[in-house]
């Protein structure tokens, strides 16, 4: 057993507990804080609340049997705490308690607390500052208004006066264009900590925002969390549920931490995806559980407009110690990638119920700076997922999407348009009760996939199979119990891939420059 400090507030603490566990440790361990609380925990990732400023604590973690580990450590100084009932908040779930919640943020001082206590909190949109600390205390819940037309309007795009640089503040899966503000909406700030044992609440299916979905009403459906434009933000311990559209968004942003949050959404709410992060670089998303209506997961960077102007790829993003219990995709890359996609890796991760756990969409059309390399599963468990391993560069997405140009199997010329997949590395993987296809990899005639490595990979099929699409492209019939299917690959090696129970033969390959089965 190794204990290592992840994260230190002046308020919280968060500890990996390494006894080989995934999401879930091994054994239950008792915690014992400056030898007087104690707490009993069963996650790798295990958060320490109501700690105390500027303190020394000293923290054993105690097995049954007795071993332990020690862990010292200083909490952050603290200025000033102020309560936003002391601002006018009522926190009874009837009173607009934004302009109260925003004054005490507006107010707050370098190195102090914003704190919402135990209630209930109506609000509609509620904008971060730089240097800002924010804690949601437990059974404190923000609950967003339902009524979209309350909401302030980010525009996609406001034009400077020399006609010459855009500044660019909504998105909508891609593309510039007006958006409701985020429920919390960062703009152009750094250093804020959002954490605690708190709940936000979109409350959209008592809204009309699942309604008519797919039409721009007012403005495009807000986030529950969007920063653009930001840089040393960190997110801890807080609830997410029942978001209007993708839960929380980082977009053009860097240096971000996502740790111990719960993202909900019901199974079949629209676009409800949990966290993507577009055209940011450096992310450690550590001990996150997913259960929603989209991907849990989704690593993006713009359509063609967005990856041509500004060519800043999503990349340095590290997903670890995750559990995906429902969604589309466990982790999704695409398909919005104009601007490139790098330096992925995805550890330590448990897949469950999920239509696909990897999830690797493009299509002709996101340009040529749309690569993606350097992507690395490693140590996964997934159970029930129906197709484990997915890359489809057919992806029938946007209004063009069943086009001929999109959607023919023949060869076209590479030009600006066609997006490039390089090398991706797959190894010390568990399949259990697949369904529809072990993998399912499409790659373009004209520009295949450079390398895929698939090592250590062990794949079993459901007793009662469901058939089903294993991807979303035109003329792809459902199937069940299908083995690897590739084509329009340069390099693929397979070593040590078991396929166990399909239909058929384990590996259908065409079109593939080298193989290696080893």
């Amino acid at each position: 057993m190794k204990v290592e400090l992840l994260f230190v507030s002046a308020r919280n603490a968060v500890i990996e507990i390494d006894d080989g566990g995934i999401y879930n440790t091994n054994n239950t361990y008792e915690i014992i804080i400056n030898e007087d609380k104690t707490l009993e925990t069963n996650r790798v990732i295990t958060s320490l609340y109501g700690l105390m400023p500027d303190r020394l604590y000293n923290i054993e973690v105690r097995d049954l049997s007795g071993d332990s580990r020690m862990l010292t450590f200083n909490t952050d100084k603290e200025f000033v705490t102020l309560d936003v009932k002391e601002f006018g908040a009522k926190g009874n779930g009837v009173w607009d308690d934004t302009l109260p919640i925003q004054a005490a943020v507006m107010a707050c001082p370098k190195e102090g607390r914003v704190y919402i206590p135990k209630g209930i909190y109506k609000i509609t949109s509620l904008f971060l500052k730089s240097d800002l600390r924010i804690e949601l205390g437990k059974d404190a819940v923000l609950i967003a208004e339902t009524d979209r037309y309350k909401y302030p309007v980010l525009p996609g795009l406001i034009e400077s006066y020399d006609e010459k640089v855009e500044y660019n503040l909504g998105t909508w899966e891609g593309n510039p264009l007006p958006m409701f503000s985020g429920i919390i909406t960062g703009l152009n700030v750094s250093n804020v900590l959002i954490y605690g044992e708190g709940t936000i609440d979109g409350r959209a299916g008592e809204g009309d925002w699942w309604e008519e979905f797919r039409i721009m009403r007012g403005a495009f459906r807000p986030r529950l969390l969007f920063l653009n434009n930001c840089n040393n933000i960190k997110v801890q311990g807080i609830k997410f549920m029942n978001s209007p559209s993708w839960t929380i968004h980082p977009y053009f942003s860097k240096n971000l931490t996502f740790i111990d949050i719960d993202i909900t959404n019901p199974s079949e709410s629209p676009n409800t995806d949990g966290l993507n992060p577009e055209s940011c670089s450096n992310v450690d998303i550590i001990g996150l559980r997913f259960s929603l209506g989209d991907d849990c997961i989704s690593l993006k960077s713009g359509k063609i407009y967005m990856g041509r102007k500004y060519k800043i790829p999503c990349e340095s993003i590290l997903i670890r110690q995750c559990k995906m219990d429902h969604g589309h995709g466990a982790v999704t890359i695409g398909s919005e990638m104009a601007g490139g996609i790098y330096n992925i890796q995805v550890k330590d991760c448990i897949f469950r119920s999920t239509d696909r756990g990897l999830r690797i969409k493009t299509r002709r059309g996101r340009g040529k700076d749309a690569e993606i390399d350097k992507v690395v599963f490693d140590n996964i468990k997934m159970k029930d997922v129906m197709t484990p391993f997915v890359i489809n560069c057919f992806y029938f997405c946007d209004p063009d999407g069943k086009t001929t140009y999109v959607q023919s199997r023949d060869k076209y010329p590479v030009d600006e348009r066609t997006p490039n997949i390089k090398s991706l590395h797959f190894s010390n993987i568990e399949c259990e009760d697949c369904h529809v296809a072990a993998a399912y990899f499409y790659g373009l005639p004209e520009q295949k996939i450079k390398q895929v490595i698939m090592e250590n990979i062990n794949v079993t099929y459901a007793d009662d199979p469901k058939a089903d699409m294993p991807i979303m492209a035109c003329d792809i019939e459902p199937c069940s119990k299908v083995g690897v299917f590739a084509t329009n690959i340069e390099q693929l090696t397979l070593k040590n891939v078991k396929i166990n129970g399909q239909d058929g033969q384990p590996f259908v390959l065409d079109h593939i420059d080298k193989i290696e089965i080893l």
